[in-house]
């Protein structure tokens, strides 16, 4: 496969073996994105744990502090005052049996789900759909609750969700490429700390294996967990 000019220079000065201190990583990482938009900024963890088990599944939300540089489009599963209250905090959609049909017909329009405890009922049905799109509301990360006006607000604000994938590996965006450098450290370091606090306890040995930040378009740069105040052994 033939690879472009601007992905032979980004790779430039990038040693794919090596670890790098977080602040540096994020330098080459900023510096290396040159795309026409603005990129998004990823860190992927390799995890010590098989997510087969469930004693071993890591799932969270953090509210990254300087956000994420994009707007979400928020849905809420609400009726009466609860569904008044979510429209007044900023929800963009916002219903009951009529966007449960909606969504039944695979007519997604969102990017964050929010439901009252009191339309779980309505929108468990909904798991085939909602689901495999990991938009499926849950306790555990706060988008099942009665204080519909701060869930509304967190998904707004730059709370991003979290949750192991199949091989191991926790996958999240912390941002944009026209972040300020330390916005983007900031951002990494809370994204692990949360991940670090939701170790299960069904993980043996090293839980925090390898960390990586990259670009959309840009290479990955291992980070040192040292640097974002990890130690080796865990």
């Amino acid at each position: 496969m033939k690879i472009g000019k601007r992905t032979v220079k980004a790779r430039e000065g990038v040693d794919p073996e090596k670890q790098y201190p977080l602040d540096e990583a994020v330098k080459m990482v900023k510096t290396r994105a040159t795309a026409k938009f603005d990129e998004t900024i990823e860190v992927a963890m390799n995890l010590g744990v098989d997510p087969r088990h469930a004693d071993q599944m890591v799932r969270g939300v953090v509210a990254l502090p300087n956000g994420t540089g994009r707007t979400s489009i928020v849905a809420v599963f609400a009726k009466g005052a609860k569904a008044e209250e979510a429209k007044k905090a900023g929800a963009d959609i916002v219903g009951a049996e009529d966007l449960a049909e909606i969504v039944g017909k695979g007519e997604i329009n969102f990017d964050r789900c929010i439901a009252t405890p009191d339309m779980m009922g309505l929108v468990g049905r909904l798991g085939k759909v909602l689901g495999p799109r990991g938009l499926m509301p849950n306790p555990k990360v706060g988008t099942v609750t009665m204080d519909v006006t701060q869930a509304v607000r967190d998904a707004k604000g730059g709370a991003v969700e979290f949750r192991v994938e199949k091989a191991g590996i926790v996958h999240a965006g912390v941002g944009k490429a026209s972040f300020e450098e330390k916005a983007i450290a900031d951002n990494i370091r809370a994204l692990i700390d949360s991940v670090a606090k939701a170790r299960p306890a069904g993980a043996k040995g090293t839980y925090l294996k390898r960390i990586s930040v990259s670009s959309t378009m840009g290479p990955g740069v291992k980070i040192t967990l040292a640097s974002v105040g990890q130690g080796e052994a865990q």
